[in-house]
């Protein structure tokens, strides 16, 4: 009889450090030597689970059986565990190759080929599922508490940090291990929010930017390139502020976990709490909501006006068969005339009250004076706040590497013995320095708006191009350069009070005078300040 050998291990690592595999391989050559059977072919997989099917060997195995005439009577394997341990999708297998003509025979679990066999194998088979998800349920215990105690439990550190091994014992002979900053890696880490935020030469870069970015300058992702997606991921996740997590996808299902099975830990920040919410926040503003959509809207106003009465968002509404045409409150529209007392405006008419007072109000060369005069006062009080901080983080500074110096003279003089708790202390200690070193290196080189490069004439040749293109509405940029200035027109009975950014407004006269076109997507344009206030009134 001819037959194929089925050896598995569940990890690479088993694979490489395990001697289970040429152990099972020759279990299985001698038990078929011993009863007479040649060997056609062995099926060797390093590294996959028996819980499921996705294993390539596995399949290869079982599409050779599938061949007519196929190239052997039966698969040998050293338990039926190594086979599946699913009790379902075992006996879908097993039937499968039973209607090739191909045995599945256990070497070490002999069993007659008969009902009580058939029974003896589903037992087996049920025992085995049981006893993999005990072991999943015990092992995954133990990871949680590994984590809320703040070790690390992978194998290869999130990108900006490096694993450093405790002197305490871990599981099978090892030590507990926990992450540490890679200065240099962390470096990149800082520069991709920095970019984020404050962008070169005061105009912040959107994901995709600092990817092409970093991917020019030969900045790599440990040997790959740069996506957007990954620059996604970094600015998303709070490790880099020193909030590490744990047990939040279920990689058999394909999903994530509820968010009270996450298991929380600390590690070494590479960037402050502060960054990573202005970081959320922009990027919250940044990202349209399905609902209010403005790009697949020809109105000039779409997606920016709310009901002042409770704070709906207003849609089109139509007359006359849609001959007019009316700004409504979509509470009053979807739910109810009686649910909110605003009242339906003419497109028309709002679209000219808000570009002429725009026009008029805010687009005068004194009110933008004004406002660059504004801007400059709280850039310079921003300066003074970042030296304070910037002085403050030299003194922690100089602080650990007194006491790093202390603790290694201690450890030289024989005073205090370098045990694990002191190993640990020194590796925060070192850990906190290099994120302070990161950090005063960050604050050092952010750039502000180049205030400097608007003057008065810029100013005044700005505001007439941006009022021409507001008013004229053939060319299609009025609805792009308004949403760069305003975030939001609430209507209030006969007011219309523009929420918008004084910022946002100066950016725009920086972007305009490069000559690029003006950016269809608005999030490198949110308000960062508090410069919102502006009243029109019908």
């Amino acid at each position: 009889m001819a037959v194929a050998l089925y050896a598995r291990v569940s990890t690479a690592r088993q694979a490489e450090k395990d001697l289970s595999i040429p152990d099972q391989l020759r279990q299985m050559q001698d038990w078929a030597k011993a009863h007479g059977m040649s060997i056609a072919k062995e099926y060797v997989e390093p590294g996959a689970s028996a819980t499921d099917d996705r294993r390539p060997v596995f399949q290869q195995m079982i599409a050779d059986a599938m061949l007519q005439p196929s190239p052997f009577e039966a698969v040998l394997v050293h338990s039926q565990s190594r086979f599946f341990r699913d009790s379902l999708e075992f006996g879908l297998y097993e039937r499968k190759l039973l209607k090739a003509g191909v045995k599945l025979i256990s070497i070490t679990q002999p069993m007659a080929d008969d009902t009580g066999g058939e029974m003896i194998r589903k037992i087996y088979s049920f025992f085995d599922e049981y006893q993999s998800k005990e072991n999943g349920k015990h092992t995954l215990r133990a990871m949680k508490e590994n984590a809320r105690r703040g070790f690390f439990n992978g194998s290869r550190a999130p990108f900006g940090y490096r694993i450093f091994e405790t002197d305490l014992p871990g599981s099978r002979g090892k030590h507990k291990k926990r992450l540490e900053v890679d200065p240099v890696e962390a470096l990149v880490i800082s520069r991709i929010y920095g970019l984020y935020l404050d962008g070169e030469k005061g105009l912040p870069l959107g994901m995709k930017a600092i990817a092409s970015r970093l991917n020019k300058e030969g900045v790599t992702l440990r040997g790959a390139r740069w996506r957007n997606q990954k620059i996604g991921q970094v600015l998303s996740d709070p490790l880099y502020m020193g909030q590490g997590s744990f047990n939040r996808y279920d990689s058999r299902l394909k999903r994530p976990k509820p968010e009270s099975e996450w298991i929380w830990f600390e590690a070494p920040a590479i960037i402050t709490p502060e960054q990573f919410e202005r970081v959320r926040a922009q990027r919250t503003e940044s990202r349209p909501s399905p609902k209010t959509r403005s790009k697949a809207s020809p109105l000039l106003l779409a997606g920016l006006l709310k009901c002042g009465h409770c704070g709906a968002g207003m849609t089109l509404a139509t007359g006359k068969g849609g001959r007019y045409r009316y700004y409504r409150c979509t509470t009053k529209s979807g739910k109810g005339v009686d649910l909110c007392p605003s009242v339906a405006i003419p497109v028309d008419k709002l679209d000219q009250l808000v570009l002429d007072a725009l026009a008029g109000q805010v687009l005068t060369v004194e009110r933008l004076k004004a406002i660059v005069t504004t801007l400059k006062e709280r850039e310079r009080e921003n300066a003074e706040k970042t030296d304070e901080k910037q002085a403050a983080l030299r003194r922690e500074l100089a602080d650990i590497e007194t006491g790093q110096a202390r603790l290694y003279d201690a450890v030289e003089k024989g005073l205090i013995p370098m045990d694990g708790t002191l190993a640990e202390r020194a590796q925060k200690l070192k850990g906190r320095r290099e994120a302070l070193l990161i950090e005063i290196s960050t604050n050092r080189t952010r750039q502000a708006l180049p205030l400097d490069k608007i003057t008065p004439r810029r100013i005044e040749v700005f505001g007439r191009a941006l009022k021409n293109r507001l008013l004229d509405g053939k060319n299609g940029l009025g609805k792009a350069y308004l949403r760069l200035m305003v975030d939001e027109i609430r209507i209030e009975g006969k007011t219309a009070r523009i929420r918008g950014s004084e910022e946002g407004l100066i950016r725009t006269a920086l972007w305009s005078e490069t000559g690029e076109p003006v950016p269809r997507s608005i999030p490198l344009w949110r308000p960062l300040g508090d410069g919102r206030r502006i009243l029109i009134t019908n």
